[in-house]
């Protein structure tokens, strides 16, 4: 019998896009993939729990889940030069302890957010719900994650791209972590190595086979967006550069979590490196 591996991801579009060459049964063969979609909140918060196999997690929550779950090389998402998008009424002028809506706590857009804004007001809620919040007058700003920033109401605009935020904290031209993937380190490490390379093949495969798995998954009904903006989407945050974690990503992500420990909330600095699957176990076993 087949272990079975539970993969919980978002139910945005890339990472549905990223996930669906397992689900499809385009890649592994050695474990019963079986998959829970959540909202990015959620899955944080299930991630603190220790509560699946393998998560999609915002970057931002990781050092606080480090002890318990190894950080994957794959199915990431980073924003080069775009990312989340605070918005607000056009004719609303932000206060210093302006109400925002956020998509979570632990998201690395609330983190980034809160360092630069720490009197703003802030209610959590789905990220589905955060146009609504803003053109209601819930809150006088809101922060667009996933789909929701290549669209949004004529009444709104744009006050602040986190990517400036971003930028003008790293110091850097360095790309913006946004999400990833964590694996319980309870797993034994023979398996670990193995789902990995699985996940790794899936994000391949389906950035490989684009044409191919967008109209399956537009005739599935599994995107909220039509098809051009799924591949408008897609190439930013499903792209060449979620399959394998690099250089520049490894560094970003240590720039991440050192500013996280400099705004206080984190109470270590990690280094991304020393958090990885050690693959290199793989080959001294069979050395």
């Amino acid at each position: 019998m087949k272990k079975t591996i539970t993969i919980a991801h978002s139910p945005d579009a890339d990472d549905i896009f990223m996930y669906m060459a397992i689900k499809f049964g385009w890649i592994g063969n050695e474990f019963d993939y079986k998959n829970k979609a959540l909202d990015i909140q959620s899955l944080n918060e299930f991630a603190l729990q220790n509560y699946y196999d393998v998560s999609a997690i915002s970057f931002a929550l990781y050092p606080l889940i480090a002890k318990e779950y190894a950080l994957l090389r794959t199915a990431m998402s980073f924003g080069e030069g775009y990312g989340p998008k605070l918005i607000k009424k056009k004719e609303t002028k932000l206060k210093r302890n302006f109400k925002v809506a956020l998509s979570g706590v632990n998201t690395t857009n609330a983190l980034i957010f809160r360092m630069k804004y720490p009197e703003a007001r802030i209610v959590y809620k789905n990220f589905l719900e955060i146009e609504k919040a803003v053109l209601e007058g819930e809150v006088d700003a809101g922060v667009l994650i996933h789909e929701s920033i290549l669209e949004f109401d004529t009444k709104l605009c744009v006050e602040v791209e986190l990517w400036d935020i971003w930028l003008e904290f790293a110091k850097e031209n360095l790309p913006l972590p946004l999400g990833g993937m964590a694996l319980r380190r309870s797993l034994p490490i023979t398996d670990a190595i193995k789902i990995e390379k699985d996940l790794i093949n899936a994000v391949k495969i389906a950035y490989l086979n684009s044409k191919i798995l967008i109209p399956m998954l537009m005739e599935r009904k599994l995107i909220r967006v039509d098809e051009l903006k799924l591949k408008t989407y897609l190439s930013l945050y499903a792209n060449q550069n979620s399959i394998y974690l690099n250089e520049i990503q490894t560094k970003a992500l240590d720039t991440l979590f050192k500013l996280g420990y400099e705004h206080k909330f984190y109470d270590k600095i990690i280094h991304t490196n020393d958090y990885l699957i050690p693959s290199e176990y793989e080959n001294a076993r069979y050395s």
